[in-house]
């Protein structure tokens, strides 16, 4: 039942980001992708990942999941259905005691699938007055596992005013999602020159206010 739902929700879940942040893409490359990739964005609001999900052409939408927190996202029966339903995310146990799975394994497998990923290097939503919280090394990893997939850099503007932490009704603003041309890990990168890269390709499409 609940994936006969999951396409309309999808749908209106769209339309209502589109109609509350006005948001456009930016593309640096000439426009979306055409072969799959990784995506991975700065992070200040749990609807980081749906505004990019939203600029996304349908064709290229459907077949590109987010990689998320599975403690929030599988919380409430409404969380899974958004979540796991609608977005089918992969979800990833940050607790590292916990887990049951691997997270880079669970990624490179959703790539090896077919899919597409959006992802947060920072790890969790940026609270703080600096552009950027310090990438983990998730993204290295992933990077090393599956070097032949490009990575694009891509810049959330504005979200996290949009809903404030604490707010559930949004303000209207208008917000912006810039992509910037893909990376690849180079055969003897570390992990520190990577990060470094990575972040400063992510910071440089942000725009003069954020730092």
């Amino acid at each position: 039942m609940t994936s006969y739902f999951a396409r309309p929700a999808s749908v209106l879940i769209v339309l209502f980001a589109r109609a509350v942040t006005a948001v456009r893409a930016i593309w640096h490359d000439g426009g979306p992708p055409q072969a799959q990739c990784i995506y991975f964005a700065n992070h200040s609001s749990h609807g980081d990942f749906i505004l990019v999900w939203a600029v996304l052409p349908p064709w290229l939408r459907h077949r590109t999941r987010p990689v998320a927190g599975a403690e929030y996202w599988l919380k409430s029966r409404l969380n899974r259905f958004i979540g796991r339903d609608v977005f089918d995310a992969v979800l990833i146990e940050r607790d590292r005691d916990q887990r049951t799975s691997d997270p880079v394994t669970q990624m490179a497998g959703a790539i090896d699938a077919g899919s597409s990923l959006i992802l947060f290097p920072e790890g969790t939503r940026n609270q703080t007055d600096k552009p950027l919280q310090p990438f983990k090394s998730g993204l290295y990893h992933l990077a090393k596992a599956r070097p032949d997939v490009p990575m694009i850099p891509v810049w959330i503007d504005n979200l996290n005013r949009v809903m404030p932490k604490g707010e559930f009704i949004p303000i209207p603003l208008i917000c912006t999602v810039t992509f910037g041309s893909a990376i690849h890990i180079a055969p003897e990168e570390s992990k520190d020159m990577f990060i470094a890269r990575s972040e400063l390709a992510l910071l440089a499409l942000a725009p003069k206010h954020e730092g």
